[in-house]
């Protein structure tokens, strides 16, 4: 039983050390791994070695056909170069047992040493996310060690012996029990070096691991079906067609399993090095061969997965991809793009308040349904922001951090009042048949086209974080007030003047000025972020040539 145990932890650190290699990675080069899979769906042999290459970064197929679900479900990439991509990572996976077999203890207690070193010195830094890698590296090679330790004295257990002595011809049960394998130990790759293990002390006969690691591709798709249960339509269909080419696979090769293991054993290589090399070799062949069959495939998977449409009305969160919180750097601008959207829907709802007050009442509903849908983005974004550990963050990671949630507050705010102000329009104006007067109905319009104009401003400075336009933002903002003054005074003659409507009028045109000069203040306070930002590296260049002061 200890023995055992023993085995299945020496498993799980193989997953959990990938799982940390897949994770700083990301956190290193999570953007620009980003930037090369959407750059790369233009051309097939592009998409194909850019899968690849990112499996051989992440360590593991699994992690990459995630990452590329959710750029799918995102709408950043097209289904027919994900699948390529899938293929690509195929093939990286099998190179990677390769690798990952031969004589390397050695470096399994160095990687871990200079990694712990790195990580706990410069966690903070870039150094200190590759020793984080250089940890999970260790581990991996640690627990293959483990394995084919563990797994040896199991292999020579009677009982073990007679189990697998149930596995000598039926291919189909021989392939069903390796992807139970890899569904267990949610990873292929230890799978298949499990099945070598087994096929090196004889437990095994080499027409039965074969038909292992045959399973054990199968079981990889059957996992990234269950990693993408909780994605929408398009992601689901990534998963699905990877798993429809591991059946096509399977389906091609397992009846002439027989043949094929006759040729092989006249190599006269021991059986666990032909064990690794069919697993490459079957990859390899499968992908390349079925790479011009990506575009049917996403047919044929846009057919058995069809969108379904949504009963519930309200905006949905679309950029707050969950698989992104372990890479702060991608999390933080997916985060940032969620709010872009938040200013989209309150720059909407600014045009329909317009539209109330000219005499659209109607458009009232409209607004207070858009307010409900910058609630539900408010929270999605606050809630998203909350899964991102603050003690992995940088200087820089965690002023964006602060910068995008005080965007959303603002954003959220703003949307409350519109919602107010409109329902005001509704109720002290339209529903009493009163009018503003020609005068103020002018300086309310001019005041609302620039309070899009800085709203729309505040949006490309959160974005940008460009010094000019920030300063330009809060021109604005001294501008707009004292219009807004102006436009006071200007309504309180009219007052002395007796202008009927003006008197009929008077505290709702006087509340809105209130309620757009609160709304401007809003939308420019993130210029002031960036003019922090920029006095306060000012004062440390200062401080760096004052003589005497350390740098």
């Amino acid at each position: 039983m200890l023995t055992l145990l023993h085995l299945l932890s020496a498993i799980s650190l193989l997953v959990w050390g990938t799982h940390i290699v897949r994770t700083g990675i990301m956190r290193v080069f999570g953007a620009n791994l980003r930037r090369v899979l959407s750059s790369s769906v233009e051309k097939k042999p592009l998409a194909f070695v850019s899968g690849i290459g990112v499996t051989a970064l992440v360590q593991s197929s699994n992690a990459t056909a995630l990452l590329v679900t959710s750029f799918v479900a995102q709408g950043l990439v097209a289904l027919s170069p994900a699948l390529v991509i899938i293929l690509g990572a195929d093939v990286g996976t099998a190179l990677m047992a390769r690798v990952l077999t031969f004589d390397l203890s050695w470096l399994s207690p160095l990687l871990i040493f200079v990694g712990v070193a790195f990580f706990l010195s410069r966690k903070q830094t870039r150094a200190g996310q590759m020793g984080r890698v250089g940890i999970g590296l260790g581990l991996i090679l640690l627990a293959l060690e483990l394995i084919v330790s563990a797994a040896t004295p199991i292999t020579q257990a009677s009982g073990v012996k007679v189990l697998f002595s149930s596995l000598t011809g039926d291919t189909i049960l021989d392939a069903l029990t390796g992807a139970v394998f890899a569904i267990i130990s949610y990873s292929s790759l230890a799978a298949v070096l499990l099945t070598a293990t087994l096929a090196a002390t004889g437990v095994i006969s080499l027409k039965v691991s074969l038909c292992l690691v045959i399973g054990a591709n199968l079981g990889s798709g059957i996992l990234a079906m269950i990693n993408a249960s909780k994605q929408n339509a398009a992601g689901r269909r990534v998963a699905l067609g990877s798993l429809l080419f591991k059946l096509i696979g399977c389906v091609i090769v397992l009846p002439f399993i027989g043949p094929l293991t006759g040729l092989l054993a006249r190599i006269g290589i021991p059986d666990e090095e032909l064990v690794i090399y069919f697993h490459v070799f079957y990859n390899l062949i499968r992908c390349l061969a079925l790479v011009p069959a990506a575009g049917m495939m996403a047919r044929i998977c846009e057919l058995w997965i069809a969108d379904v449409p949504e009963d519930d009305p309200r905006l949905r969160p679309r950029h707050l991809d969950v698989s992104a919180i372990d890479t702060p750097t991608l999390a933080l601008a997916n985060a940032a793009r969620e709010t872009l959207r938040m200013g989209d829907v309150v720059e909407h709802m600014l045009i329909l308040q317009h539209e109330v007050m000219h005499g659209k009442i109607t458009q009232d509903r409209e607004v207070r349904r858009l307010d409900d849908d910058v609630d539900v983005l408010y929270t999605a974004i606050k809630l998203y922001l909350a899964q991102i550990h603050k003690e992995d963050l940088g200087e820089d990671d965690s002023r964006r951090w602060a910068e995008i949630i005080e965007m959303a507050l603002n954003l959220e705010q703003a949307g409350d009042i519109i919602e107010r102000m409109t329902g005001d329009i509704t109720a002290k104006s339209h529903d009493t048949r009163r009018a503003f007067s020609a005068e103020g109905l002018s300086e309310l319009d001019n005041l609302h086209e620039k309070l899009v104009d800085n709203l729309r401003l505040s949006l490309s400075v959160f974005l940008s974080n460009d010094l000019t336009s920030a300063k330009r933002l809060r021109r604005s903002k001294h501008r707009f007030r004292l219009l807004d003054r102006r436009y006071a005074h200007a309504h309180v003659d009219r007052l002395h003047q007796h202008n009927v409507q003006s008197i009929e009028t008077s505290s709702l045109h006087l509340g809105l000025l209130g309620d757009m000069k609160r709304l401007n203040s809003l939308f420019c306070a993130v210029a002031y972020n960036v003019l922090d930002k920029d006095e306060k590296e000012d004062e440390r260049e200062e401080l760096d040539d004052v003589p005497g002061i350390a740098k």
